[in-house]
Order: C-alpha cells, then sequence, then structure tokens
C-alpha cells in the first residue's frame, strides 16, 4: 500500500482556501479551476476503481459548493491509489493539486 497522505493533504488545504475565498475571487475563474481539477481527480478516481465503465461527470453544484467537491474527489482518488495506481500517478496527482493551488489569489 502506497502513502497517500501528501495527495490528502494538498486537497484538504486546497479546499479549505477555496471554502474561504470571497464570491468575487470564486467568481472570477477560481471556481471554474477547482471544478475542473475535481473533476479530473474524480475521472482518475473512478478509472482506478472502475476500469471497465465509463466515467460519470462531476456534477457543477455551484462555486460555494466547490471546495467540497474538490475534498470528496480528491480522498477518492487518495483510497484508489492507495491500492492501486502507480507511484507516479499519485505524484501526478499531487502535481495537479499544488500547480492549481498555486495559480489561486
Amino acid at each position: 500500500m502506497r502513502d497517500v497522505m501528501p495527495l490528502v493533504t494538498a486537497v484538504d488545504a486546497l479546499a479549505d482556501r477555496l471554502r474561504a475565498l470571497p464570491q468575487s475571487t470564486l467568481r472570477r475563474g477560481a471556481a471554474a479551476g477547482a471544478l475542473a481539477l475535481a473533476r479530473e481527480l474524480a475521472d482518475r478516481a473512478q478509472r482506478l476503481e472502475e476500469p471497465d465503465r465509463r466515467p460519470r461527470e462531476l456534477p457543477d453544484a455551484g462555486m460555494f459548493a466547490v471546495g467540497d467537491q474538490l475534498a470528496v474527489a480528491g480522498h477518492d482518488l487518495a483510497e484508489a491509489l492507495r491500492t492501486a495506481g502507480t507511484d507516479a500517478d499519485l505524484a501526478d496527482a499531487i502535481r495537479r493539486v499544488t500547480a492549481t493551488a498555486r495559480a489561486l489569489p
């Protein structure tokens, strides 16, 4: 089993930042970028958990829910990566989360 705590920590930190952002910042693109990341993480998790099934798209629950959506998708991916996937998959997911966090104001 691989150590997925670095991913969980990065996802939780980013989700907390998103929850604290003002509406104006979320509206200017932070929410859209975070939703795109949450969808990507959810897609990756589903592909690991159910490789023979087409992934379902994470719905847009609104800008105020995107932090929670990111947290759920990130934790799902971490759990999937704990037993499946590769170390490279884990490293790539961490890179994507940290890149999104750096892009936030």
